[in-house]
């Protein structure tokens, strides 16, 4: 089995492939110039392994929230392969894929914080019993105040928000930040969480597969015209 796998909601592009049970992930920080490399990035990929976009069995795509011109771009490409090549496309939040980073905490509440501009964090509740996080929480369109009250448990915060907002949510003395490193989704957690579906036969109805926009519609238009 072959899965190609990407995340671009963040200003980290993170791209997967797995080829058999053997993972290969490539993490750039590509922010604006999006729209112009993906498709360069993904066949530069490809070559690297000697493989070609009619191997893969399946393609697994972050949804956000995030970048809309991100999650707008990335799922168009994605959802374009699918179709074209007549494959399954998995769509997977990037809230989730962001968790997953933190899976080694099973006895804390996992939050991911990521930066929604306009002084906002988008961010879900997890706990992770098991090794795979699961949420306790809806998706969250919130400011650093709201969340730094709902932070009452012993929790693990990570995330790209914590580089403006880590003083506020500091507040709750229980909580853990994680490194920078952790803050981004990565492409080998896009598989892991995708294989799950695979297994259990939980696939997504390309026609349905949107990107999860939190802001108001009136927020996107304004935003889609500036």
């Amino acid at each position: 089995m072959k899965i190609l796998a990407i995340d671009s909601a963040t200003k980290c592009l993170s791209l997967g492939i797995y080829d058999d049970g053997k993972v290969y992930e490539y993490n750039l920080e590509i922010e604006r110039r999006l729209s112009s490399l993906l498709v360069v990035i993904i066949k530069r990929a490809l070559e690297a392994l000697d493989l070609k976009l009619g191997d893969f069995d399946y393609f697994a795509c972050g949804l956000g929230p995030g970048s809309f011109t991100g999650m707008r771009v990335g799922l168009s490409t994605m959802k374009g392969l699918s179709w074209s090549l007549r494959k399954p496309l998995i769509g997977i939040s990037t809230l989730d894929i962001l968790a997953m980073n933190a899976k080694g905490f099973t006895e804390k509440a996992i939050i991911p914080v990521i930066d929604a501009k306009r002084k906002l964090i988008y961010s879900c509740f997890y706990k992770n019993p098991a090794g795979m996080p699961e949420k306790t929480s809806a998706y969250m369109l919130i400011s650093k105040e709201e969340l730094s009250k709902k932070m009452k448990q012993p929790c693990v915060v990570l995330g790209d928000a914590l580089n403006l907002y880590k003083d506020e949510l500091s507040k709750n003395a229980s909580a853990i930040f994680l490194d920078k490193d952790d803050w981004y989704p990565k492409a080998h957690n896009i598989i892991k969480l995708a294989l799950v579906r695979i297994k259990n036969k939980k696939m997504s109805d390309i026609s349905k597969i949107n990107p999860i926009y939190l802001y108001a519609k009136e927020c996107q238009i304004k935003h889609a015209h500036k």
